[in-house]
């Protein structure tokens, strides 16, 4: 009868301990970390990815620092995107240009693609260009909350055979440059046949590298979202998604409708009040 009893209570602390732990799990699922942007125009609240630890880390770091508190929404284009988190941007005189503030930092980027995508009310950040840098590294405080507009089927299948092929010219390009003194001796001695050889060489090249990868599809959530509540699919795979918008968006829209002057910054300040951590 002991036996009996003490094996019940076993079982059912065993029991007591899976459920626990399967709580535990659960709700790590819903353990996103929630900010809101207070603005001038009405709040946005926003909701942080663990998948981009990086910048999610970051976005609070600046956010309990009062980072924020007094930048503008510097650059916004209707059916694109508003873009905010220039230091700079504080206090800055009517026709001043932003855009180029930071805080000393870049940060990796997290590529968590195709899970995360430039779907409307994506929280994305802000980078400087390829040329400058060519690992896509995020800034280090300016991000952007993404507007979009609404895709068919047909443009969506226009863009990928478009990345389908800069993916053949990016490894051409990749290769030319390893040819270059060939290339200007071919020039310089105005030998064309040896140029056009040389081109179709590293094209054919170019055209079995990229072959070895699979061919790029959005995927059907992409597609779903890009032809009903819109976005920016042409920016996918090049600027970290770290977050999105989950109350607020009619506050992005009042910003994206804004009249802006020639440099998309708004005529009438928008400013971030208070960024809090929830």
């Amino acid at each position: 009868m002991k036996n009996t009893s003490l094996l019940v209570l076993i079982v059912l602390f065993s029991s007591l301990i899976g459920c626990k732990n399967r709580i535990k799990k659960e709700g790590n699922m819903d353990s996103r970390t929630l900010v809101k942007i207070e603005t001038s125009l009405g709040d946005i609240k926003v909701e942080l990815y663990d998948e981009t630890p990086k910048h999610r880390d970051n976005f609070i770091k600046l956010a309990k620092q009062g980072v924020y508190e007094g930048t503008l929404f510097h650059r916004v284009i209707k059916d694109f995107m508003v873009q905010a988190g220039d230091p700079d941007s504080k206090n800055a005189p009517k026709g001043k240009m932003l855009g180029s503030g930071d805080v000393g930092y870049t940060i990796p980027a997290e590529f968590a693609y195709p899970q995360f995508f430039h779907k409307k009310g994506a929280l994305s950040a802000a980078r400087q260009g390829d040329n400058v840098n060519p690992k896509k590294e995020s800034s280090g405080c300016q991000f952007y909350i993404v507007t979009g507009k609404v895709f068919n089927d047909s443009t969506l299948l226009n863009m990928e055979n478009r990345k389908n092929e800069n993916r053949v010219n990016i490894i051409f390009n990749a290769l030319a440059q390893k040819h270059m003194k060939e290339i200007y001796k071919m020039r310089k001695a105005n030998d064309e046949d040896g140029l056009y050889e040389l081109q179709e060489k590293l094209f054919e090249e170019a055209r079995k590298e990229a072959g070895k990868e699979p061919d790029f599809h959005f995927t059907p959530e992409q597609i779903k979202a890009y032809t009903t509540v819109g976005g920016t699919p042409h920016l996918d795979g090049e600027y970290t998604v770290f977050g999105e918008v989950v109350e607020g968006m009619e506050i992005v829209e009042k910003i994206q409708n804004v009249k802006t002057d020639r440099s998309d910054r708004p005529e009438e300040d928008v400013k971030i009040l208070k960024v809090t951590v929830l």
